[in-house]
Parts: structure tokens; sequence; C-alpha cells
């Protein structure tokens, strides 16, 4: 059986070089496109992504990815990981620099991380993920695990999807999950150990599902 490939969907919005890097030191078979009709090939989907929510909505639905994404994700069930801004995008909407509508696909909303006196926005650097629930790409993290951050927004959604959460002044979700649909605030990319081991349940959950 041929290995499972997966779709790295490069809709302008940065890091998509450094995911697939992470992803081939590990052996997994991938390929980058903004073409939705290529999605079809894939086996598993991620979407990763650094900047503003509102930008990155324009450029899915000026790239007609926006349906071709539903289709394989919400419709055939494929696997989806998203990474940092990927993650936000499965909001409702955003209240990042005005107010936009997301996928839609988590009843969630992406809001500011709250002010504190030790608090610096950006968040960027090192933290702790906590695990709430299993997930399947969180079974090797342990309690003393650290992952990179960089965004200054966050994930504001029900606690059934929330697989871990992170404490920078304020906690907020660091990862959810819902089905087939599995995404991450942090860069497993730039996490080194811990995310590659993070990126390995994940192509192991891609090879099972």
């Amino acid at each position: 059986m041929s290995a499972k490939k997966i779709a790295i969907v490069n809709y302008g919005m940065g890091n998509v070089d450094s995911v697939g890097n992470a992803l081939a030191h590990l052996g997994g078979e991938y390929f980058v496109t903004n073409e939705p009709k290529r999605l079809d090939d894939a086996h598993a989907i991620v979407l990763p992504g650094v900047g503003a929510f509102g930008a990155a909505m324009d450029n899915l639905r000026r790239m007609e990815l926006v349906p071709a994404l539903e289709r394989q994700v919400k419709d055939k069930g494929k696997p989806y990981l998203g990474i940092c801004l990927g993650m936000q995008l499965l909001a409702k909407d955003s209240v990042e620099q005005g107010f936009f509508e997301g996928l839609g696909w988590l009843d969630a909303h992406v809001l500011e991380l709250p002010p504190g006196p030790d608090v610096r926005l950006p968040h960027v650097g090192w933290n702790t993920a906590t695990v709430k629930r299993p997930s399947p790409i969180l079974e090797r993290v342990t309690e003393d695990s650290h992952f990179f951050f960089d965004h200054s927004y966050h994930l504001a959604c029900d606690e059934s999807v929330v697989t871990s959460t992170c404490t920078y002044g304020a906690t907020f979700v660091s990862s959810v999950q819902k089905d087939n649909v599995l995404a991450v605030q942090f860069h497993p990319e730039k996490s080194q150990r811990n995310g590659l081991k993070m990126l390995r349940a994940f192509l192991n959950f891609v090879a099972s599902h």
C-alpha cells in the first residue's frame, strides 16, 4: 500500500516550507497546493498560517478553496490539521482588525488575548500545553512538553472540543478536536522534538483513518 499523501494548503499566509520540511523529516509524503481540485489527491489536509484572519479568509475565498476544503474535510471526512491561524480560521468569526467571518466549522470566536501586567502581545516563545482530554495528536505530550507560540489572538470555544490549554496571563485554548478536525495554536514545525512527536502522531492518525 502506498504512503498516504498530505496536502499542505498554500494560500499565501506563510510557513508552508517549514511544515513540509518537518513532515519530510518524519518520512511523510506531502505536496503543496493552492488548487482546489488537487485536494482530491490528498488523504489528509494541513492548513498552516501566520498573519491576519481577514486576509486569510479573503485569500481562501479568492482561490475558491473554502468549498473545496468543506467538501474534502466535512463531507468526505479527511483528516485536517490546522496550525496557528489554521486553527483560528475554524471559528465562526474573528475580531482581529475588524470583524470577519471564518469557516464556521466550530462554534467558536477568535478574540484578543486578555491584557495583564506580565503580558506582552504578541505571545511569542515557548510555553507548556496542558492536556485536557485525549486526542490522537497529543498521545505523546507529557506534563512538561513545551511548544512554540506566536499569536495575539485566541480561540474561544466550547470545552467539549478543547484538548489542551496554555497559560499566558490567562488560560487559553492550545488545541482542539472535533471528529476528523484537529488543530493547534502553537507551531509544531518550530517546536523541535515535541513538535515532531505531535506531527508523527498526526501521520499515524492519517494512516489509521
